[in-house]
């Protein structure tokens, strides 16, 4: 055997062998400067998101969180907050509502992860989504606990609502609002809003 077939061979034994992710190993992750997913044992690289994609969150982000908070809701997290599913999965919506119901009481939040899926689940799509992708992520959501998903096209200026992972319940466009429904009691927002020019 020469010794590029041993190393091929031996490169293709650790491929082949799924890496188990602790949460710790997971976590310091984080310092390196990208943010990720783990799917099917694999860490998946969720690149840096572009400006228009960083306004969009950070309006929505924006008016959820002062309602929420206002009315003592639950939680709103950010795109760099993982949940474990139980497929062992750890997925990171762009925006997250968690209901205080299923926080158990605490009085703070742990440094680590959260078990299941958010109540609400946002995604603002970027140019490298793809539809399986997208469809991955809806059918996880649902299968460990999410209730309502808000699908985002910055660049088509529509939102899709999803209530089950089967397709979407409702396209939303720039004159419509967004309705939180049971799951974010009482919260209403002009779609309007996220797809408006500078005015400055």
């Amino acid at each position: 055997m020469t010794m590029i077939q041993s190393i091929t061979e031996s490169t293709a034994q650790i491929t082949t062998e799924k890496i188990v992710w602790t949460d710790e190993a997971f976590m310091a992750l984080s310092g390196d400067g990208h943010r990720y997913e783990i799917v099917n044992s694999e860490l998946i690289d969720m690149g840096n998101s572009g400006a228009l994609h960083g306004y969009i969150c950070i309006l929505l982000s924006s008016a959820l969180i002062s309602h929420v908070l206002t009315n003592k809701l639950g939680v709103i997290l950010d795109s760099s907050t993982a949940f474990k599913m139980k497929s062992g999965n750890k997925r990171s919506p762009d925006i997250s509502f968690f209901a205080k119901e299923r926080l158990g009481g605490i009085s703070h939040l742990p440094s680590g992860f959260l078990t299941g899926a958010p109540d609400l689940a946002v995604e603002v799509l970027s140019p490298t989504n793809n539809i399986e992708e997208i469809d991955g992520k809806i059918s996880e959501y649902f299968e460990n606990g999410t209730k309502l998903i808000w699908v985002i096209s910055p660049t088509q200026h529509y939102i899709l609502v999803y209530r089950c992972a089967a397709e979407p319940d409702r396209l939303l466009k720039s004159v419509d609002f967004l309705d939180g429904e049971e799951v974010i009691s009482g919260f209403s927002y002009a779609i309007a809003n996220l797809f408006q020019p500078l005015s400055f």
